[in-house]
């Protein structure tokens, strides 16, 4: 199997970037220019195919899934989850994260069993993947969603609403900034993240995964991910 011609028959390899998990990805101030560990697997992957990469930036993953229906993009970067794997197939997961309530700081949980309750509001990103767990997991407590993973967090405090969901560094970066919050400490899931396609081009999976495998251990590569697994 050619794995260029599977994977971009265009000629050039579409990446879709996810900014809104900005553990992942991100646009660095003043150049503009895309960054992080997920631009660094879609550069390997291109130069390994030998033909042109075409970055894809989007805000939130919910619209980077929405992109796929229309054919918008090659790869992408997203957390597995079993409502998108209806339309995209995945690899392996390279790195986990978890996912954490932010709360204020005299609030009386502790653990996030503990904000499912009749009453409790919780700010989340449209789309992103613990929205969709949560949507799964909650029995009572009420999902208030926003367009982008980012605006999650200062909605939650804005609104007054009892917790924000989000992803743990991003999330401990937003608590060391405003002193009168706390994060729980136990996650309330792992968000497993993997390399992503068009359901339609599943069977490129199993070779696409082995370049993921090689390309982990590529001592920048595999130092990023150790360094976001530890922080």
């Amino acid at each position: 199997m050619n794995l260029a011609e599977v994977l971009a028959p265009g000629g050039k390899l579409r990446a879709a970037i996810n900014l809104g998990n900005p553990v992942l990805a991100q646009r660095f101030p003043g150049s503009g220019e895309l960054g992080g560990v997920s631009v660094a697997l879609a550069r390997e992957l291109a130069g390994a195919l030998a033909i042109d990469l075409e970055l894809q930036p989007y805000d939130s993953a919910a619209r980077v899934v929405e992109a796929c229906q229309g054919g918008a993009w090659d790869i992408a970067f997203l957390a597995i989850d079993p409502q998108r794997a209806r339309q995209i197939a995945f690899s392996d997961p390279y790195i986990v994260i978890e996912g954490v309530f932010v709360v204020k700081r005299d609030a009386p949980w502790q653990r996030p069993g503990e904000l499912d309750r009749p009453g409790h509001r919780i700010a989340v990103g449209r789309g992103a993947a613990y929205d969709l767990h949560l949507g799964r997991m909650l029995r009572h407590a009420e999902l208030v969603r926003v367009p982008t993973s980012a605006e999650a967090l200062p909605h939650f405090l804005e609104a007054g609403l009892e917790a924000g969901a989000g992803i743990r560094q991003p999330s401990q970066a937003f608590v060391a900034s405003h002193p009168g919050l706390r994060f729980i400490e136990e996650p309330f899931m792992e968000i497993r993240q993997a390399m992503a396609v068009s359901i339609a081009r599943a069977h490129a999976m199993p070779a696409l995964s082995q370049f993921l495998r090689r390309a982990t251990e590529l001592p920048a590569i595999k130092d990023a991910l150790a360094s976001l697994a530890t922080s």
